[in-house]
């Protein structure tokens, strides 16, 4: 049997912050969860996601430092439509998120923004353009 992903997880310096903007982008994540040093939750589908906080990570691995540089990983929302993208982008720009890539036409076929979480982490926006009709 081969290894199943299960998990995806995130160290967060500000984890009450984090946990307010992936809110915002519709997980379920618990009331309270922003108080512990771990939170943890299971996604449609079954995969789970976990923010843990530095003090945790350092708890098992007192070398650890955060990353420099540009984000590794990103996590990708599907929106319902171009425009959703736009309204997204805006909303969470607005509320404090770091605009990365504002909304465009990508030549793949989809309208795309970026954004960064409190971490830097990035949050792709996207959905399906119209195609052409014949």
């Amino acid at each position: 049997m081969t290894p199943e992903l299960d998990l995806i997880g995130m160290v967060t310096s500000d984890l009450a912050r984090s946990v307010a903007f992936y809110r915002r982008l519709g997980i379920d994540i618990p009331p309270g969860a922003e108080r512990e040093p771990h939170v943890e939750v299971r996604l449609p589908g079954g995969l789970r996601l976990a923010w843990d906080d530095v003090a945790t990570i350092r708890s098992f691995d007192p070398d650890w430092t955060p990353p420099v540089g540009g984000s590794r990983t990103a996590l990708a929302f599907r929106c319902a439509g171009p425009a959703e993208v736009d309204r997204w982008y805006a909303e969470l720009t607005a509320a404090g998120g770091h605009g990365h890539r504002p909304p465009w036409d990508a030549v793949w076929g989809q309208r795309y923004a970026v954004v960064h979480d409190p971490d830097g982490n990035a949050v792709d926006l996207f959905a399906p353009l119209p195609t052409p009709e014949s």
